[in-house]
Formats: structure tokens, C-alpha cells, sequence
């Protein structure tokens, strides 16, 4: 039986081509965006996963009150947390600290073997790291490996580049350079897997954390608990309540603060949590300390896009289905007369509605496979349409309850006709159907209306984030690593940097202004009345000048005054929260070290504007990571090609690698643009299935209608009123779709706008914008279809039985 039905509806579908072709576009297009989404959104969810123990992996969160009663969170941690609560709290199993060092601004090392050397990005960890994180061993002891403070791990793949094998190569030795203080010669003692691509972490070698420690101790305030260095991860113990641990575990910073310094109250030492390690991919926002999204936000969005674009189609195959129902229902009629019951009538067309799908689904598969490398470029991952059993049923499942979702209702409709009703020609369209197709129209184009204000309304926020003031010049700025043979002293090179024609400045600078920087609590200043917690950077010479900075008080570091090796400048921001008043000339202890205030530099944002200004310093120092070259607009590739040239000559055998500053800063919003983009996309795919199924309710009801447009033309009735007569009723639906879209949009993106300090405002002009485009593409849809039969002969119409 079930093969009759399969010939059946594949008769029905060959017989009512124009229809058929409508549903294929339609359908495909919706699967092929769907498992689009689900290859990213379980490429999303699976970012850390593959930990043995990811169910107790977790991530040490700190948390502090600033001056201004907001509270701030940071991934790294006092540089004691580690080896003390793996001492003192009995839940926990392991606990390591990590330090990453492009956390803080800090390029690329180079690693040598013999006569090779490579580049490569490095992280010191403490001794249990292969017993928290479960990257596979293929040489070495996961206990001893990173016991000893001159020994190093290498990543297959950087074996590879310096070995070219990775047998027999612990006991080798290689040299790093990173830092004039972490320099020399290590001991391999182990081979790791490279990360996978899933892993948010991706690293080259790995050096004792000891070692970083004992060498950065007095320099990091590493030794002291209001330190924020390292990111402390640990595993729990099986059963254990994490809840209730962190509960236990709030004030445990505070509490080693007072022990260690005496004192009776610490209110902003700041207190700590634990969050699940591969959670913390996709719940990474904070807001006044608790956990409030994320990319988590964006996999819930592209997955409710995924169920619209599917619904869109669903509600283009029940509405041509129903629409074209009169044209089935003599045959509904002799079935019921010659014995089909309703069931075997409902199997039938569901039948054909499955069949529809998994039709759908092959031009969709093709679509995927043409369309997945532009895909993975917009995404920037590497997604494969690999087969695999969850895959298969992810494909099969969505195809077929997409098939039984769009045949569901045409199903039931078509099998509750009467036969003698149908037989007798007294078949009409009932109220409720008519209102129900209506009612689908409606909520296709809601769905499309609120697409194409959410799109408005990103695009707007990256404008905003991209053109806004951010208090210093990121134009035409390169920055690349003081590296090699520069690091012997930088001075001397950016002299003769700065006499190249086309360039205006240079300077150097440990971090950046996208977030990479150090900081801590631990400043102390005449009149303290409270803690707070700092972020900043080290800069030499000419560093505020290449930037753009503006000083609001005092002067920027300067050769004219002699040496500035103990100066500071602060914020505004740092300064109202510290109480000073007068601040130029006043003496700051920042870790122990004295220093002089000898400027106040206005506000500017030195992280993305998910954030508000906070207190920020800048310290002099002349040995730095990173160089910045601010160039002449206009003369860009002839500066760079003499610059390569001189950066050759300083640093023989290493090429020049550099990012403009402006492409630094727009990685902060990736994650932003890629949504926007994609958003962009899908609106517009949204809206063409919406168009396709309204293009052939048009033919439909034209077709309805023709012998009245008929009669209507032969007693006079002009193009343009046949036009609007045909157009009139669909143009009602989509302004009402229209209506109950934009207050619903209005929320949703206000909402999403709360996540950014700084946000664009949602105005009448966007709406009335977002009104005037949809209604335009329903006319153009609508008005092919009504040309047409306006044009029609009337004579041709009237004569159609």
C-alpha cells in the first residue's frame, strides 16, 4: 500500500508543477539554512568538551569592587590561589595555575633547535596540568613533566617544525627568547597533542610555572593576594556540590589578604567563584559579578532562526497546499465515495508532504556542499558535512517532522471534506480557513518584518562601535613584536624608524588598548580610604603622542625631564575614584615600588565598549613588548616595504609581522560583525521563502478570479484598479504583520542592546525604514501576479470553465 501512496503523490506533485517548484525552493532553502545553524551551534557547544573530566573541570573567576561600587570581574587570579586551595579546600582534586601569555599583550616567542627557529606561543603551567586537562601525552610522564623549572613541553606539531619527528626528543634542549628575564636554555621534557580546533585555547609549548614565578614575583606582585596574574583552573572531586563549595569559597581571597597583611577588613581584596571550564566559551559577559551571558546568546538566536526560516517554509507548503485544495477535492470525493477512509487520506498526504521534504532535503544537502566554504569564511571555522550517526539523525529527524509540520494541516483540511458536498460542486472556502491561511500570512511576515529591523538595528551598533570616539587615533597605527635581536634594546631602532618618510611616530608599549593588559589592587596612595582595582599597561617614550592621547593634567613621559623610569600617569577615571585632589607631583606605591605622578591622562577605552571606562595607569618603562608605528595616511605600502626593509637589517632572519591597529580593534567585535553579517543573510533568505509562498497565493487567487477580472474589464475597469483590487488584501496582511512585529522587535533588541556600555538608539525613523521595505518587496512580489491577470484577454477569462 504505502508504495501506491508514494506514486500517488508523486503524480500529484509532477501534475501541479508551479506549486511543486514553489514548496521545493522553499523547503530547501529552510533545511539547507537549518543545518547551516546546526553544524555551527554543535560546533559551538562542543568548544571544550573533550576534556576526560570536563563534568569537574573548572575555571576560578575572580571578583572586586571598585571605587565606584561596581563590580569587576577578572579570568586571572592572585598568583598564590593554586598550590593554597589545593592544600586547604578537600574538595578540590587538582588545582594549577596557567599563565597565558597573550592575556597581557605579549607576542609570540621564538623557539630554537640547532639551526631552526620558529615562532611559537607559549604557556608556563603548574605541575599538575596534564592531570586537570587531558591533552594527549606522546612522550613524557604527565606528573614529572613540568616539575622542573628549566624544562619545556612541546606540541606535536612544533616538534614537527623543529625535529621533524617527534620520537626520541625529550632530553633534547632548544632556546627561547620571550623576555629578557625568561630567555635561555630549556630541557624538552615531554610531546603533547596540539589542541584540537574545538579547544578555545590554542598554544605551541609549555614551561614551568615555577620558574615564571620565581622570576616575576617582585615585578607582578605574583607572591602577594592582591595580585591578578595567572588563571587558575582546578578539578573538583566526584560529588561534589559546587554550589555549596562556592559558597564556602567567596571570601577566601580576603581572608588570605588579612592574614597575610594584618588587616582587619578587606572589602575589595575580591572574592572568587568557580565556573564550569568549557561553559566559559559561551558564558564569558559578566555583569556586577554574576554570570550573564555570552555567545551562548548568539547559539540561542541562530538556533530560534533556524526554527523560523523552517516554520517560513512549513507555512509556504500548508498555504499553497490549502490554497489549491479545490482543485483535489473531486478527487478527495470519489476516494471517500469508493471507500477511503480519512485515515488512509491523511497518510497519503502526509506522505506527500514527507516526500516533498526529503526532496527538499537533497537539494538542500546540494546547497550545503556548494555553499559550506563561503559558510565556514563568514563563520571563520571549519565545519565538514561529515556523516557521522548524530548528524544523520539530526538530518533525518528535522526532514521529517519538517515533512509531518507542513502536511499536517493540508492533511487534515483535505481528508474532512464532505463527498456529497464535493460531488454536487457546493464546496466553498469557510471563513475559518480563509482566516487561518490569512493568519499564516501574517505570521511569515512578522517574522520577516522583525529580520529586517533586528539587521537595522546591528548594522547601526557596529557603526556606532567602529566610527565612536574612543579617546586616542587607531588609524594607520601598526604594532608588531619587539622580538630576535631587538629585544638586545629597542632604542636605536625606533630612532631610525622615526626618520622614515611617511611615518609620524613611534614608541613602544607592554599590552594593548583591546583588553590585553596587567592591573591589580595592589596601589597604595596618600589618604586611602578603599581599595580598587586597577588595569594598565607599561609605554615609553612618545607612546601618548603616537596614540593620540590628550592629557587633561600634568605631562605625558618626556626625555626633557630627565628619566622617567619612576613615573606614572593615571586616568580621570583612576583619579576620581582615588580621592586625589591635585594629583600632578604626588607619590603612588604601586606593588611595593615607588612611583610619581606626573600627568592625568583623559578618559579613553582600553577595552571594547561592552564596558565602561575604568581606573587604568600607564608606567614608564623602556623594555617592551610591542611597537606601535603610527603612519602618514596615504603613504602606507611605500612606509611599510622601507620599514620591512629596516626591521631586516635590525633583525636578521625574521620577517616582519604586523596588524593595524584598527583591524586589532574590530577583532574585539568579531563575534558582532559575523552576527551581523550572517543575520543579514538569513533576514534575506527569510524573506525570499516568505515572497515565494505569497508569490503563489497571488497566482492562486488570480487564477481564482479571473472570470470576475474578466467582467470587471469588459465594463470598464482599468489596469491599475485590478491591480489594487488583486494586491489590496495581501497588502493588509503583511501592515498588520508589520504592526505586531515592531514592539516585539523593539524589546527583543533593547534587550540585546543592554549588553554593550555604550548602544545605539532604537528611533521611529528605523521602524518606519523597516515598514516602507517590507511592504515594497510584498508589492513587487504580489504586483507580478497582478499584472498579469490585469493584462489578461477578458475575453480568454471569461471563456474558462
Amino acid at each position: 500500500m504505502l508504495p501506491v501512496y508514494f506514486k500517488i503523490a508523486w503524480r500529484n506533485l509532477i501534475k501541479h508543477r508551479q506549486f511543486t517548484i514553489l514548496n521545493l525552493l522553499g523547503l530547501s532553502t529552510g533545511l539547507a539554512c537549518a543545518l547551516l545553524i546546526y553544524l555551527w551551534v554543535q560546533d559551538e557547544l562542543t568548544i571544550d568538551t573533550f576534556h576526560e573530566k570536563d563534568s569537574q573541570l573548572y575555571q576560578v573567576i575572580k571578583t572586586a569592587i571598585n571605587g565606584d561600587g561596581t563590580i569587576h570581574t577578572h579570568e586571572t587570579t592572585p598568583g598564590l590561589l593554586a598550590q593554597s586551595m589545593a592544600k586547604e579546600i578537600p574538595e578540590i582534586e587538582y588545582a594549577v595555575p596557567v599563565i597565558v601569555m597573550d592575556d597581557y599583550g605579549e607576542n609570540k616567542g621564538i623557539i630554537m633547535a640547532g639551526s631552526k627557529y620558529v615562532k611559537a606561543c607559549a604557556q608556563f603551567a603548574g605541575k599538575d596540568y596534564f592531570n586537570v586537562f587531558s591533552y594527549r601525552l606522546l612522550q613524557g610522564d604527565k606528573d614529572k613533566a613540568l616539575a622542573d623549572k628549566y624544562g619545556v613541553m612541546l606540541s606535536d606539531k612544533l616538534a614537527h617544525k623543529l625535529f621533524n619527528t617527534t620520537d626520541n626528543i625529550v632530553g633534547k634542549s632548544i632556546t627561547w627568547d620571550q623576555g629578557d628575564k625568561i630567555n635561555g636554555t630549556y630541557l624538552v621534557t615531554g610531546i603533547f597533542e596540539a589542541p584540537p580546533a574545538n579547544a578555545s585555547t590554542q598554544f605551541d609549548c609549555i614551561f614551568n610555572y615555577d620558574h615564571y614565578f620565581d622570576t616575576f614575583k617582585d615585578d607582578y606582585g605574583l607572591n602577594k593576594w592582591y595580585s591578578n596574574n595567572p588563571h587558575t583552573y582546578l578539578t573538583v572531586k566526584q560529588g561534589t556540590n559546587v554550589e555549596q563549595l562556592n559558597e564556602r569559597i567567596r571570601g577566601y581571597c580576603k581572608q588570605k589578604y588579612k592574614e597575610a597583611h594584618g588587616e582587619k577588613e578587606v572589602k575589595w581584596a575580591g572574592d572568587i567563584f568557580l565556573q564550569r571550564y568549557s561553559s566559559k566559551h559561551l558564558y564569558n559577559h559578566y555583569n556586577n559579578g554574576v554570570i550573564a551571558g555570552g555567545r551562548i546568546e548568539y547559539v540561542r538566536l541562530f538556533s530560534i532562526i533556524a526554527v523560523f526560516i523552517v516554520l517560513i517554509a512549513c507555512i509556504n507548503f500548508m498555504n499553497l497546499a490549502t490554497a489549491s485544495a479545490a482543485a483535489r477535492c473531486k478527487e478527495v470525493g470519489i476516494k471517500k465515495v469508493t471507500g477511503a477512509n480519512r485515515r488512509s487520506l491523511i497518510i497519503q498526504y502526509l506522505g506527500e508532504s514527507v516526500l516533498m521534504s526529503f526532496l527538499s532535503l537533497l537539494i538542500a544537502i546540494i546547497m550545503i556542499s556548494l555553499l559550506l566554504p563561503a559558510f565556514n569564511d563568514l563563520t571563520g571555522k571549519s565545519l565538514h558535512l561529515q556523516f557521522n550517526t548524530r548528524l544523520l539523525l539530526a538530518i533525518v529527524g528535522i526532514t521529517l517532522l519538517t515533512g509531518i509540520f507542513a502536511g499536517s494541516y493540508p492533511a487534515l483540511y483535505l481528508s474532512g471534506f464532505n463527498p456529497v458536498t464535493i460531488l454536487k460542486g457546493q464546496l466553498k472556502t469557510s471563513p475559518g480557513e480563509l482566516w487561518i491561511r490569512k493568519g499564516l500570512v501574517v505570521f511569515q511576515f512578522m517574522l520577516s518584518a522583525l529580520f529586517i529591523v533586528s539587521v537595522l538595528v546591528v548594522y547601526k551598533q557596529m557603526q556606532l562601535i567602529q566610527n565612536k570616539n574612543l579617546g586616542y587615533n587607531k588609524d594607520n597605527i601598526i604594532r608588531f613584536a619587539n622580538e630576535g635581536k631587538l629585544r638586545n634594546g629597542l632604542g636605536p631602532f625606533l630612532t631610525e624608524i622615526k626618520k622614515l618618510p611617511g611615518v609620524v611616530n613611534a614608541s613602544a608599549m607592554n599590552g594593548d588598548f583591546t583588553g590585553k593588559h596587567s592591573g591589580g589592587g595592589g596601589i597604595d596612595w596618600p589618604g586611602k580610604q578603599k581599595g580598587i582595582e586597577f588595569d594598565g599597561i607599561d609605554a615609553d617614550y612618545d607612546m601618548f603622542e603616537t596614540m593620540g592621547l590628550q592629557m587633561a593634567e600634568g605631562r605625558s613621559f618626556s626625555r626633557q625631564f630627565g628619566s622617567d623610569s619612576n613615573s606614572v600617569v593615571f586616568n580621570e577615571t583612576a583619579i576620581a575614584a582615588m580621592g586625589l585632589s591635585d594629583p600632578v607631583g604626588k607619590t603612588v606605591t604601586m606593588w611595593g615600588r615607588k612611583k610619581q605622578i606626573v600627568g592625568v591622562v583623559k578618559d579613553f577605552h582600553f577595552e571594547s565598549l561592552y564596558k565602561n571606562v575604568g581606573p587604568f595607569f600607564i608606567r614608564y618603562s623602556d623594555e617592551n613588548e610591542n611597537v606601535i608605528v603610527k603612519i602618514k595616511a596615504g603613504t602606507e605600502q611605500a612606509t611599510l616595504a622601507q620599514l620591512k626593509k629596516l626591521y631586516a637589517w635590525f633583525n636578521l632572519g625574521l620577517n616582519l609581522e604586523y596588524n593595524f591597529l584598527d583591524e586589532d580593534y574590530a577583532q574585539l567585535y568579531a563575534a558582532e560583525q559575523r552576527v551581523a553579517l550572517l543575520s543579514r543573510y538569513f533576514a534575506a533568505l527569510a524573506i525570499i521563502i516568505s515572497c515565494l509562498g505569497l508569490f503563489g497565493l497571488a497566482a492562486f487567487t488570480a487564477r481564482k478570479r479571473q472570470k470576475e477580472i474578466g467582467i470587471r474589464k469588459v465594463v470598464g475597469a482599468s489596469v491599475q484598479h485590478i491591480v489594487l483590487l488583486l494586491s489590496k488584501d495581501f497588502l493588509m496582511l503583511v501592515l498588520l504583520a508589520v504592526v505586531i512585529a515592531f514592539p516585539l522587535a523593539w524589546w527583543a533588541l533593547n534587550q540585546w542592546l543592554l549588553n554593550f556600555a555604550y548602544r545605539t538608539s532604537i528611533g521611529a525613523s528605523l521602524f518606519i525604514v523597516a515598514a516602507a521595505a517590507v511592504l515594497l518587496i510584498t508589492i513587487i512580489t504580489i504586483s507580478l501576479q497582478s499584472i498579469k491577470a490585469a493584462i489578461a484577454n477578458p475575453v480568454k477569462s471569461l471563456r474558462t470553465e
